[in-house]
């Protein structure tokens, strides 16, 4: 803390939780892979993967409740993380499968923020990782069975993810289904997204690397204006002394 006092609880909760979350993370992209890349899993490998997207999710969600009864101002807390009380009500509302890879990925993506360890490029990598492999999946699951798709394979799924979020858009491949078309769109308006970020940090680098250097320049120049009134002072006070010198020479003896 800036003023020396104790963390608050709600900063020693969200300390303590953010590798135990992490890990979840992880399991939820686990589960939700194997079904979708092994089209031919038994119904009970299909069921504890659901399972374990709901345990993950009901995990997140109940940070998010913790983190509100630990706030100074609740009140507040909720207007400032909406998006996280959005994320855990909607599997609610909707029990979709693809609602609860939503609702992850944004408290997942809130509560890393949250964390300070994490930096922003680990964050931004991480981000188009996540975007890739999920967008990958998520269109692969609604377009495969599709009559008019053409998105089959995991490979087909994963070069559109890539194509889209860049906005190149080559057109070899595209969703057909309105599910898929929702997810181009979260795709496509994610990665103008993350790319603004990625132009905005390197520009603040560059930015506060210019700052530096002229700050330096500046410092130069004052030394080397400091040097040259001290010159010149020497200078004045050498003209004197010389005068004086020939002042007195010039008196009689």
């Amino acid at each position: 803390m800036r003023d020396g006092s104790a963390p608050s609880a709600q900063t020693r909760w969200e300390r303590h939780t953010e590798r135990p979350l992490l890990a979840l993370a992880l399991a939820f992209a686990l589960a939700y892979a194997v079904p979708i890349v092994d089209s031919s899993a038994s119904g009970r490998l299909i069921h504890l993967c659901t399972v374990t997207e709901w345990v993950v999710w009901g995990a997140f969600a109940a940070d998010y409740l913790v983190r509100l009864a630990l706030a100074a101002r609740p009140r507040a807390f909720v207007r400032t993380h909406w998006l996280d009380l959005c994320a855990v009500v909607l599997p609610i509302i909707q029990p979709l499968r693809l609602l609860r890879m939503v609702a992850t990925l944004l408290l997942v993506g809130r509560r890393a923020r949250m964390a300070p360890r994490i930096r922003l490029t680990t964050y931004v990598v991480g981000s188009v990782v996540g975007l890739l492999m999920f967008g990958s999946l998520a269109v692969l699951s609604v377009e495969r069975d599709s009559p008019e798709g053409n998105i089959r394979t995991l490979g087909d799924a994963v070069w559109w993810s890539f194509t889209t979020m860049t906005t190149v858009g080559y057109g070899d491949h595209a969703p057909t289904t309105g599910l898929g078309r929702m997810i181009a769109v979260g795709l496509m308006l994610s990665g103008i997204a993350l790319l603004g970020v990625v132009t905005a940090n390197i520009a603040a680098w560059f930015i506060a690397r210019f700052e530096r250097d002229d700050a330096e320049e500046r410092r130069q120049t004052r030394a080397l204006e400091t040097l040259t009134e001290e010159v010149r002072a020497l200078r004045t006070e050498v003209s004197a002394l010389a005068a004086r010198e020939r002042v007195g020479d010039g008196e009689p003896r």
